[in-house]
């Protein structure tokens, strides 16, 4: 029997843009010619897999529809959420549709992960596809590259998950990671029938009214409209919370492969850094009295650039109305300035300047400053730079 993918969907992505009313969806941003969903999407059309299902809201099924033409992907089915319930509920109802047989192997993905060696990834579902049970919860984890407080830990014993920790602070990041903790990928592995017994075992509410809003949902065009005074009606909750840390009987797929959430501008400059060959254009090289910049990619919003700052090239003190700005150093021993703080900076790390802020780079040593930089904001253009001060006098 072929694994069952179901792509999680409905995320709003809201960390990336903390104040912004209308902001992009994650899986959506065009980030150079594709965007997660599309890499998500092409990574199920392996033979492994049977058609996906596409778990979203109403709100998105426009752009999930584009995204399935796009990649010519004709088999699928799309469960729509009335409501917002967390991934409980979500993953739930997609596992209790009539047309997944009892004993199926379901994979659910987020459509929003950045996943490279596939080959890996495909071969360890492949080797535990006989593994899974009636009970059984097989989790991806991730061999962390680094302590981070950005993702969720799990420790183990002979593959056995024994604790979730929840994002922790990076000086505990660090024991979990000595103890060979693994990064939770939040990705799951089981049959429908496992669902369904967990969560008639530790859900009975989200169980009664998730079964009640498939049962009563309207079907059209591969779209299941699930009933929607039913669903709300089931408890709002994370599947980790609902059901991992209540069962006993969870198994960890261990993955050393590069994968991302691209849930932060660090992470994303870090990506666009480790591609910039497939994105630098000769055209787009400026350069300015305090070394050069060139722009890797012009996105809705957002834009990112590396900064080349030359051996004792000082940039000058300013400030943006209209853009914050994400830095990350790849390269040489910055001297940063942020408002009244002044402090010097190392190679992969990382600083937030605010809208507003007053900030400036200096490089007082011998070796060049390299930094990925990403701005958001309303105006991206050299035109919002206010300048205070300015070694090559280009303050008017």
């Amino acid at each position: 029997m072929k694994i069952r993918p179901v792509i999680l969907c409905g995320g709003a992505g809201t960390r990336l843009w903390p104040k912004a009313k209308k902001h992009q969806a994650k899986q959506f941003i065009d980030f150079g010619n594709w965007t997660l969903l599309g890499k998500t999407l092409e990574r199920v059309k392996a033979s492994i897999f049977d058609a996906p299902i596409i778990s979203t809201n109403a709100k998105y099924l426009r752009q999930v529809k584009q995204h399935l033409k796009k990649h010519k992907i004709r088999k699928f089915k799309i469960v729509l959420e009335p409501a917002k319930r967390n991934t409980a509920p979500a993953i739930l109802s997609t596992a209790l549709i009539k047309d997944i047989p009892n004993e199926q192997p379901l994979i659910f993905l987020a459509a929003d992960h950045l996943i490279e060696k596939v080959g890996l990834f495909n071969k360890a579902i492949k080797k535990n596809q006989k593994k899974l049970t009636h009970n059984n919860i097989f989790i991806f984890g991730i061999k962390p590259t680094m302590p981070s407080s950005e993702f969720g830990y799990f420790l183990t014993r002979n593959n056995k998950v024994t604790r979730f920790v929840e994002k922790p602070k990076e000086a505990r990041a660090k024991q979990i990671i000595s103890k060979k903790g693994y990064w939770n990928s939040g990705m799951f592995y089981l049959r429908k029938d496992s669902i369904i017994n967990n969560f008639k075992k530790y859900q009975p509410n989200i169980y009664r009214n998730c079964n009640k809003a498939v049962t009563k949902a309207k079907y059209k065009s591969n779209v299941y409209y699930l009933n929607k005074q039913a669903f709300t009606k089931a408890t709002a909750k994370s599947f980790d919370y609902a059901i991992l840390e209540k069962t006993k009987d969870i198994n960890a797929i261990k993955l050393d492969i590069p994968w991302s959430d691209l849930g932060s501008w660090k992470e994303i400059c870090k990506m666009y850094g480790r591609n910039k060959r497939h994105y630098f254009k000769k055209k787009n090289v400026f350069h300015r009295p305090w070394g050069s910049y060139v722009n890797l990619f012009n996105g809705k919003e957002f834009l990112i650039k590396e900064l080349y700052v030359k051996p004792k090239g000082i940039l000058s003190l300013q400030k943006h109305h209209h853009r914050a700005e994400h830095w990350v150093v790849t390269h040489g021993k910055p001297k940063i300035t942020l408002n009244k703080k002044y402090f010097t900076m190392k190679p992969d790390e990382t600083i937030f300047i605010p809208l507003g802020a007053i900030h400036r780079i200096e490089n007082p040593y011998k070796k060049p400053v390299k930094i990925i930089e990403a701005q958001v904001g309303s105006i991206l253009k050299e035109t919002d730079i206010v300048r205070y001060q300015d070694v090559y006098g280009r303050v008017k």
